[in-house]
């Protein structure tokens, strides 16, 4: 597996980047590719999402610098910035069926994979991370609150793009701005508001979350 570790970058330049990569990776001219990286303050709307879930109007936006997407990935709205892991697999998941769609149990269990790569990445660092039934993504704490987003893509080649989102400290006050994933009852969170000072750099959470993400797809890095 081929690791790709960039920094900040803006989210429509990786945006363009996967869709290249997916494209090389269809074409065989490439092994699958984890792009791990960050992004400005941006807010992206999924295939299944609502602009009503967007509480800001575009002054505001254009105020604090942030830039409002709509996206071809699964899900609702949610929020990128400074201080959250982004992480984009570009795998080849496997031939879809005839109407170009992923078998569904296959389709769930690659969102379960990424379920059990964050539970496991934040438990390196002494959080409890844990399902809530009907949705996706990964929860902590009592009450549940969100600390990881899940929103994917995969093509009509069973090229998957997009991928997760794992709050290590970002400014929470911009999730304000939205009703994340469209859930009104369930609070986000991040590893810094539990942690404290005891909050590890971005670059350990990097660390780990490649480790285990290689661990737990059962592929080798190979540069």
């Amino acid at each position: 597996m081929r690791i790709i570790t960039a920094g900040q970058v803006d989210y429509q330049q990786a945006w363009a980047w996967q869709k290249d990569l997916a494209a090389q990776r269809a074409a065989n001219t490439i092994q699958d590719t984890l792009l791990v990286l960050a992004h400005p303050h941006t807010y992206t709307i999924g295939r299944s999402g609502s602009r009503d879930n967007l509480l800001l109007d575009k002054a505001v936006c254009r105020e604090r610098g942030i830039t409002v997407l709509d996206v071809d990935r699964g899900g609702d709205i949610t929020y990128h910035g400074p201080g959250q892991l982004v992480a984009y697999p570009i795998l080849d998941l496997g031939q879809p069926q005839a109407d170009g769609r992923l078998l569904k149990a296959d389709y769930v269990g690659y969102l379960r994979r990424l379920e059990d790569v964050l539970i496991a990445t934040i438990a390196a660092f002494g959080l409890h991370g844990f399902r809530e039934e009907g949705y996706t993504g990964v929860w902590t704490g009592s009450p549940p609150a969100k600390i990881a987003a899940i929103g994917v893509r995969v093509n009509a080649k069973g090229i998957s793009t997009h991928g997760i989102a794992l709050n290590i400290d970002p400014d929470l006050s911009y999730f304000a701005g939205i009703i994340p994933c469209g859930i009104t009852d369930r609070p986000v969170t991040s590893m810094g508001r539990l942690l404290g000072a005891d909050c590890p750099p971005w670059e350990a959470v990097q660390d780990v979350f490649i480790e285990t993400f290689i661990s737990m797809f059962q592929h080798k890095e190979q540069g």
